[in-house]
């Protein structure tokens, strides 16, 4: 390219001038711009950037169709130092300024913008971004990208395949807050996460999590609508099927500034007047932060360098749990109305319900993340998030969630009054209340006592028989049957059948050596609860239940070699053997002699163990209980099982 000095070739942005039309009409400007030598289109350009109007779109058109593409490509070669020419340093400068500055001004005028030319030029602005620390030509370089982007089919693709990502996580972090180049990097992260496959996307977790981190720090300091559009962002991003290898580089970062941000965005949202569809993605963004970092996030730090606040560290938890338990009482009404009121009929009611109960999950899950949190104050109350609690605040927790659970069961009352057994609405709702009884078996007392029976017969859509609703409430069946009246009341329900059917599946799904190992054990401490109280509960072991454990029990130990499993099983069959005898068991149709001799190496093995003298180091309180019931047990029925006294003193 021919070489000028700097000052002919420096320029500044179009300017807005009211005669541009009527310049732009001048003959001799188009002979510039469409003339045979590199010096009358760079004169051209130069008078173009002095009287063309950046808003006429009709002007800067003719201005694109007159120059014709070759010029502008060869000048902005030149500029980013890979023209022919060459050139010293100035004139590079101004040329790349020129070029970024005229191309900026054709990509506002849509049907340039959707071109190939344009589109071709994508991976060179990609390169001048990191070379250009000038706010107004890194502002026109993030312009050109983000209106030929949006505006060409292919404009996000190229932008990916480009290197876009790579120089958005580096550039991003450095620029500044509220600027216009802030901005539009920040609609091209949308461009790039919404119309992306997530498989493309998601495969660069170290890029995403600068991006996520920039961004973050925007959605706090921002105050305007573009604090919204990182919202939606950062709850996408975050919420994707796809995110896992992103939470992992997060949670991996040294500096937790990022959820920080989020914490004080968050807080801005939810106590301010915003849309509901704001406020839930703020619950949404919460749930995803939380299952990166834990429940602890809920309590800490508002404020940054860059953000003074006088929010207490407690705010943030005051302000989650009552937006979720608000969320939680008007999407339940909506459900309500229409399962039992609205037409039947409706595809938009269908519709309308399933958004609701997918809307309600986020709420629902924060409320059994603030139950979680206040369940640890308790176990560890040296934790920061403990010492940071006041107890008017704990006070206020609570409350909270006595409300929250309050509504709930209403809910549950309501759907027990309309005969509905059967919904995930209705599992999810069993699913919130059992994790609060599980930390408070004595709240909502009359409520709970009500719909203990109608709650352990709920179904999810997908269920044939009740199995999930059983396992939410076991932890609190195993602690209120430690004492009589719980039993009682447990009894009362008819409901022991539903928890030895949900127990012998998770046997026969997965033995004691997976995930849920601990929720059969707890299935058994609740049925070994009631077996030792069953005369003063007033509890009849005439039912098929009790042979299904019979059957179901030695199944489980045949290829375990754990005491704990041994002692627990053979208790269990203790405690039920010691109410029959061998000869009624076997006029059982469904019981038969393989059955009773399953059981019989099931006690051996367990009498063996518990005859030793010495008990293993790592024997506890429990497991010696468990010993105590078997041998007593076996000495009182023994006689009454000759088949099983055989192979036990063979």
């Amino acid at each position: 390219m021919e070489q000028y000095s700097t000052s002919e070739t420096e320029t500044k942005s179009l300017p807005s001038t009211s005669s541009s039309s009527s310049s732009l009409e001048n003959e001799n400007l188009m002979k510039l711009l469409r003339g045979k030598t590199d010096s009358q289109r760079l004169a051209g350009l130069l008078l173009v950037t002095k009287l063309c109007d950046k808003n006429d779109q009709t002007a800067i058109l003719n201005v694109y169709r007159a120059l014709g593409s070759t010029f502008l490509h060869r000048l902005l070669l030149t500029g980013i130092g890979k023209g022919s020419g060459g050139g010293d340093n100035a004139n590079r400068d101004a040329y790349l300024r020129l070029s970024v500055t005229v191309l900026a001004a054709f990509a506002r005028v849509s049907q340039i913008a959707a071109t190939d030319e344009m589109l071709s030029k994508v991976p060179l602005i990609l390169e001048v971004l990191p070379m250009e620390s000038s706010a107004p030509i890194s502002d026109e370089c993030y312009e050109f990208l983000f209106l030929v982007t949006a505006a060409h089919d292919d404009g996000t693709m190229t932008l990916y395949k480009s290197g876009g990502m790579n120089v958005l996580a580096s550039q991003m972090p450095n620029l500044s807050h509220d600027s216009r180049a802030m901005e539009l990097a920040i609609k091209l992260v949308h461009l790039i996460i919404s119309k992306l496959p997530a498989e493309e996307v998601y495969v660069h977790p170290s890029e995403l999590s600068k991006m996520v981190a920039a961004i973050a720090k925007q959605f706090a300091l921002l105050h305007n609508a573009l604090k919204f559009e990182t919202l939606h962002l950062l709850s996408t991003i975050l919420s994707s099927d796809h995110s896992g290898a992103l939470h992992a580089v997060l949670r991996s970062m040294k500096s937790n500034d990022w959820s920080t941000c989020i914490r004080i965005g968050i807080m801005d949202v939810l106590q301010n007047r915003v849309a509901t569809a704001d406020k839930h993605r703020a619950l949404v963004l919460a749930e995803c932060v939380i299952s990166i970092v834990g429940e602890e996030w809920l309590i800490g730090p508002t404020t940054l360098p860059d953000a003074p606040s006088s929010f207490p560290a407690d705010r943030c938890i005051l302000l989650v749990l009552e937006t979720s338990r608000v969320e939680i009482a008007v999407g339940l009404n909506e459900l309500a109305y229409l399962k039992y009121e609205a037409s039947k009929n409706s595809s938009q009611n269908a519709e309308t319900f399933v958004v609701t109960l997918r809307n309600l999950g986020a709420a629902f899950s924060l409320v059994e993340r603030i139950i979680k949190l206040v369940s640890n104050f308790g176990d560890d109350e040296e934790s920061n998030s403990a010492s940071t609690i006041s107890e008017s605040t704990s006070s206020k927790i609570i409350g909270g969630l006595n409300e929250t659970i309050g509504v709930v069961l209403d809910y549950l009352q309501d759907a027990k009054d309309h005969g509905k057994r059967k919904g995930d609405d209705l599992l999810a709702s069993v699913r919130i209340v059992g994790s609060y009884l599980a930390e408070a078996p004595c709240a909502c007392r009359e409520k709970v006592n009500e719909l203990l029976g109608y709650m352990l017969s709920v179904e999810g859509e997908d269920e044939n028989s009740p199995f999930y609703s059983v396992t939410f409430l076991l932890p609190f069946l195993c602690q209120i049957t430690m004492d009589i009246e719980g039993c009682k009341l447990f009894a009362s329900t008819l409901a022991f059948g539903d928890v030895v059917g949900c127990l012998i599946s998770l046997i026969h799904s997965s033995g004691s050596k997976t995930e849920n190992g601990s929720t059969i054990f707890l299935a058994c401490d609740t049925i070994l609860n009631l077996l030792l109280k069953r005369e003063q509960a007033r509890f009849s072991l005439d039912n098929p239940s009790t042979i299904k454990l019979l059957q179901a029990l030695p199944s489980w130990t045949e290829e375990e070699s754990n005491p704990s499993v041994i002692m627990m099983a053979s208790s269990i069959c203790s405690l039920i053997l010691d109410s029959t005898c061998e000869e009624a068991l076997l006029r059982r149709p469904d019981f038969n002699t393989a059955d009773l001799i399953a059981l019989s190496r099931l006690m051996k093995r367990s009498l063996v163990t518990s005859g030793q003298d010495v008990l293993m180091p790592d024997d506890t309180n429990s497991e010696a209980d468990l010993r105590e019931i078997v041998t007593s047990g076996y000495s009182s029925w023994a006689d009454r099982f000759p088949h099983i006294k055989q192979v036990v003193e063979r």
